[in-house]
């Protein structure tokens, strides 16, 4: 089983909302809903770019928490929800510590990021990551470039602590930051 996540190169990052856009579309999300969104972040006093969604977590809170078996993973660790298990109780939303589901008030169910599995299944690669114009979003074998507990070291004043949930997202920036 390979294990696959998103990697975002901050140091490249234009901050061009590409990524956000795409997966907005692609998803048919409503006006304020994202499932991938970009954000300023302060890094050892500089500004940079940081483009987050789901971090399709070892031990995702999501699933835990959901009362319906809405959630499951597949073999390279993407955790996807099954819309139509689902009956929008917002468990998964609270419990997810980054934000990564939300309600959809439309359809009353959770939805959240899933890689875009179907694409991936056909060859392609996610929405976000072809619409990325410097190449600085990828979906590949996370290779993990620096230990995980200084993930937060580097950009913990915007995420929670990634071993609570051992979320495979990953940022790849330059030490000077």
């Amino acid at each position: 089983m390979s294990d696959f996540a998103f990697i975002h190169n901050m140091d490249t990052c234009l901050g061009c909302n590409a990524c956000q856009v795409a997966c907005k579309d692609r998803n048919n999300l409503e006006s304020g809903q994202f499932f991938r969104h970009v954000m300023i972040v302060t890094v050892k006093g500089k500004q940079k770019f940081a483009s987050f969604s789901c971090g399709h977590c070892k031990n995702p809170a999501c699933m835990d928490s959901c009362p319906n078996g809405c959630y499951h993973k597949e073999e390279d660790g993407t955790v996807i929800h099954d819309d139509s298990k689902c009956i929008g109780c917002g468990k998964c939303v609270w419990a997810c510590p980054y934000g990564e589901v939300s309600l959809d008030k439309k359809l009353g169910i959770a939805r959240k990021c899933d890689g875009c599995l179907d694409r991936r299944q056909q060859g392609l690669e996610p929405a976000c990551v072809g619409a990325c114009l410097n190449n600085s979003l990828n979906w590949t074998e996370a290779k993990i470039r620096f230990p995980k507990s200084e993930l937060k070291d580097r950009i913990g004043d915007v995420l929670p602590d990634p071993n609570v949930t051992n979320t495979r997202f990953r940022v790849h920036l330059t030490e000077e930051g």
